[in-house]
Order: structure tokens, then sequence, then C-alpha cells
């Protein structure tokens, strides 16, 4: 990179530094891992020549230290599909239900934002659609960090909510259904065509919070892509402009997880471990009352401590996805 013309070739050059940068991030925590490793070797040798208990106190930090980051590479080994290594998108909508479904809708968009809190990424909201008394409609969130599109993709499908609801005078329980997907975000150097002959775009006024102005101009924009039918819609920012911007962003992430889909639907018909993703065939169930327990369909892992997970701890249902589906596998329930 520090070669004379390197960025004279744009294309080869982003290319080689996303390269650099995937390597990094497998050499960086294998070091570290040898290195750890060595010190727990030493501190063992000195503990066997003299013991000492606030030695061997170091020693058990060091292996619970080694234990966790030798987890996180096994877990990261899986990740080998194609867009693995991008950011990723989420795109949450409520399903058949009303207001306890938009309910649902906005604590699994919390749950997503909880988790990459967890994991030190940056979130963004780009699109988000109210409820007429609760919750959302639906939302599109932007998960920016390194792999973030191979962890979050076991996540697509259909969560189903059981509980009693809040909104129910009569205190019964109720099944509420939301849908999630996970798109890769697709980077400026990924040739998606985009004919402005096959854009329509609409213009509306914004609503929710912004204020005044977001409300008195018509700055939020919907664009629909007429070829493949994609709509997507952007109102966060007061510029139109700026909206358009986003929305194209969300479009091209979109046609590009098309196209992949396109090329893998032959094999996806020959795997028997697979299906298409649907509204009904949810992967997984969130159990408030009469009992607590998050179940996920797919992995028949089951954690009682259903908070935790609505905390955003959904490591174990990833783990457990990426192991028994391997590192190819989509999010689609089985």
């Amino acid at each position: 990179m520090t070669q004379a013309g390197f960025w004279d070739d744009q294309e080869n050059a982003r290319a080689v530094v996303q390269d650099v940068k995937t390597l990094k991030g497998w050499v960086d925590p294998f070091d570290s891992l040898v290195s750890r490793v060595a010190s727990a070797r030493e501190l063992e040798e000195l503990l066997s020549a003299e013991p000492d208990e606030a030695m061997l106190k170091d020693l058990d930090r060091e292996v619970a230290a080694t234990e966790g980051e030798l987890r996180a590479f096994e877990l990261k080994s899986l990740l080998q599909g194609t867009d693995d290594w991008r950011d990723a998108q989420i795109e949450i909508a409520a399903g058949a239900g009303g207001t306890e479904a938009m309910d649902w809708a906005e604590m699994l968009e919390r749950m997503y934002i909880r988790w990459a809190e967890r994991h030190g990424y940056t979130i963004e909201v780009l699109d988000r659609s109210e409820g007429e008394e609760a919750g959302i409609k639906g939302s599109v969130l932007e998960v920016r960090g390194p792999s973030a599109y191979g962890f979050l993709r076991p996540e697509t499908g259909v969560h189903r909510l059981v509980r009693i609801s809040p909104f129910d005078s009569n205190a019964r329980r109720h099944t509420s259904f939301a849908s999630v997907f996970i798109y890769p975000v697709v980077n400026e150097e990924i040739n998606i065509e985009i004919r402005d002959e096959d854009i329509k775009m609409d213009v509306f006024r914004a609503s929710g919070a912004g204020g005044q102005h977001v409300n008195k101009t018509s700055s939020a924009v919907r664009l629909t892509h007429i070829p493949s039918g994609i709509v997507v819609a952007c109102q966060q920012e007061r510029s139109q402009g700026k909206n358009k911007a986003t929305a194209m962003k969300q479009l091209k992430n979109k046609l590009y997880q098309l196209e992949v889909d396109k090329q893998a639907a032959a094999k996806a018909k020959l795997d028997a471990t697979k299906s298409d993703v649907s509204f009904g065939s949810q992967i997984r169930s969130y159990v408030f009352q009469p009992y607590t327990m998050v179940n996920d369909h797919r992995t028949e892992l089951k954690i009682p401590d259903v908070q935790r997970i609505m905390d955003g701890d959904l490591d174990e249902f990833i783990e457990a996805y990426l192991k028994q589906f391997g590192a190819g596998a989509g999010g689609a329930a089985a």
C-alpha cells in the first residue's frame, strides 16, 4: 500500500485494503491468544516452583480470559460466507395483530440495539415508522462493525411473542409476530446498476420526532424500484437530498441481496435443511407468560431468562445456529 501509484487504481486499492483488514481480523486475535497462553504457562511454571495465592488468582483470571478469547475466535471461524465480514442492515416489520404486534416490533428493535452496544458496534436508525398508539410499524437499522452481518444473519425470520397483553383490559394472553430480515451493507465498490428510469420517487412529510421543520416540509423520501418492486423509505434527515441518498443505499443493499438470493436458489432447493423465510414459519418464540422461555425452533436451544435475551444477550443463539448449520447457512427457518 506504500508503493508509488498504489491508489491510482481506486477499485483495486479498496479491494487490497479490505483484504488487509480481513487478514488483520484473524491475525490480531490469534496473536493475542498466543500471548495469553504464553503468559499463563509462565505463571504456571512460577507456581510450580513457588506456590503463591495471589499468583494463583492471576493465573485463574488469565485462564478465564483465554477461554473467552478462544471461544470468540472459534465462533468467528464459522463466519466463512462471502459477505460475513460486512456491516449489516436490520429490517424489522410488525406482523398482524395491531398495537400488540407493533409493540413487539419495537421490543425487537431495542433487543438488537442492545446486542450491537454489547459488541461495541455502531448502530444507526435509517428509517422508522411509528405505530398509531404504541410501538413501531417497522424500522431499518444499520449495524457497523467487524463481521456484523455474519453474526446477525441467523436472525432472519419470523419472531413470535407470547404474553399477557398490556393493551388488553381483560388481561388475556396474546400471540404476536414480527419479521426480521438481515442484509449485508454493500460498499461503493460493488457494482449494482440502478437506472434513473427504473426508480419512482415519492416525497411526503415525515412523521414522529424531528421538530416543526421535519413535519412542515416534504423531506421524507420513498423510492420504488419498478423492475423488482422493492420499496424503501427514509425520513430521518431534515434534508430531502440526504434522505434520498440513504434510501438509495438501502435499495442498493436489497438489490445486491436479491442477486445473491438468485444465485443461491438452485443450491437452496437441494438443501433439505433450509426453507424460504415466510410469515408464520417462526424461527424463535419468546414466551413471557405463563412461564418464561426463549426457544429457537431450528437449534432447539431453550433459555428460560427471557429478560436477558431481550436485553441483547443473543450470542448463545447465534453460536448454536452457526455451529449446527455451518458457515455458509442463511437465516431461514428449517
